[in-house]
């Protein structure tokens, strides 16, 4: 049977927690992670009555999109209904996993859901992040390139947009002299030695860098390893904000209106003036998405698709774009049917469940 940390551990190879936000409280909120699991119910909301129906379903572990803490919780006594769902999970040993920003970042998560609603193609992330891309440099003995090479791009290097196992390799001389403490794989104590050398350099995300050195140790036949570890600057191309594709054909912009309704299941769409005839490349932001306008303008999409914009930052699209929001949970619902196809896939041996409970706050009147 599996555990929750089975669980939660599959889910952050697909979203590692360290790509959320500062403020953000992805992870595992409630719950004890060695808990033989009986079932998941997928939410985008934890609320009391999501676990009440997981109670109902025999779910002991609530995946959630959006965390139900956010802030340190000074007490626990119901006063509203953050501690209430607390509580009512720990009373009943029901876990709370959630899978926020980190989902948000990253190629497949809830961007290119809505991206997949929309059926758009050649999608790919709106505003690559900077700063979390490492490069590794190492020295290797020539006989001994390759099984360390492999060890590496195992654990997760090398891989550039539609390429893997890249690295840059130039030949040298290493030189070294072992003291009398030393277990030297090549030479002898006290003696000065030189050894026809491979210089390799490789990138790799740097949340990996944990198992990335571990495997460099363990395959590695020198008792030190000589490395350079850098962080670099440059933007990671499948790790960021939004996305931003293409409609296989342009629709007239009234019927783009009448596809986006229909596609994210909307009752209302609030926009911008209609500057555009015809509307062909999209960008999406999944929740709010203000941040990300002028991202949308510089790629030069036709419409940005988001939520939660304020009144004064409507007047931002300046002529430029046409913004559509669609509503912070309509933009997100579909994150469920994401989390359950993932999840389905890798534990088909208990039930992950899709809550048909509604956890949208915000009421239309039509």
């Amino acid at each position: 049977m599996s555990k929750i940390k089975d669980i939660t551990n599959f889910l952050e190879t697909l979203a590692p927690l360290s790509l959320q936000e500062s403020y953000d409280n992805a992870g595992l909120i409630v719950g004890n992670p060695q808990t033989d699991v009986t079932g998941i119910l997928v939410t985008l909301d934890s609320t009391e009555t999501i676990v009440e129906e997981a109670l109902s379903k025999g779910c002991n572990l609530i995946v959630a999109h959006h965390p139900i803490v956010f802030k340190g919780l000074k007490k626990l006594n119901g006063k509203n209904y953050v501690e209430r769902t607390v509580m009512q999970a720990i009373k009943n040993d029901v876990a709370i996993y959630a899978t926020h920003t980190n989902l948000d970042h990253v190629v497949g998560g809830v961007n290119f859901m809505i991206a997949e609603r929309l059926g758009l193609q050649n999608v790919h992330i709106l505003a690559p992040k900077n700063d979390v891309l490492m490069k590794l440099v190492i020295f290797i003995p020539v006989e001994n390139t390759q099984n360390v090479l492999d060890a590496l791009y195992n654990a997760g290097v090398g891989q550039i947009g539609n390429y893997d196992h890249c690295s840059f390799q130039v030949r040298g001389t290493g030189s070294f002299r072992p003291n009398q403490n030393a277990n030297p794989h090549i030479g002898t104590v006290n003696t000065d030695e030189a050894v026809i050398e491979n210089r390799i350099e490789v990138i790799f995300p740097a949340y990996l860098e944990n198992q990335v050195m571990a495997a460099l140790r363990n395959a590695h036949p020198y008792e030190e390893v000589a490395h350079y570890l850098t962080l670099l600057q440059n933007q990671h191309q499948e790790v960021g904000a939004g996305a931003v594709g293409n409609l296989p054909e342009a629709l007239s912009v009234h019927d783009f209106l009448a596809y986006l309704k229909q596609n994210m299941n909307l009752n209302v769409i609030r926009h911008t003036a209609l500057v555009k005839d015809t509307i062909q490349k999209i960008a999406v932001c999944g929740g709010a998405g203000s941040f990300l306008l002028n991202d949308a303008v510089r790629a030069e999409a036709d419409v940005f698709i988001t939520a939660d914009f304020k009144y004064h930052e409507f007047f931002d699209a300046d002529g430029r774009i046409i913004i559509c929001d669609i509503g912070h949970y309509e933009s997100e619902v579909f994150t469920k049917e994401l989390l359950q196809r993932y999840l389905s896939k890798k534990f088909p041996n208990f039930a992950t469940i899709l809550s048909e409970t509604i956890t949208n706050p915000v009421n239309y009147y039509v």
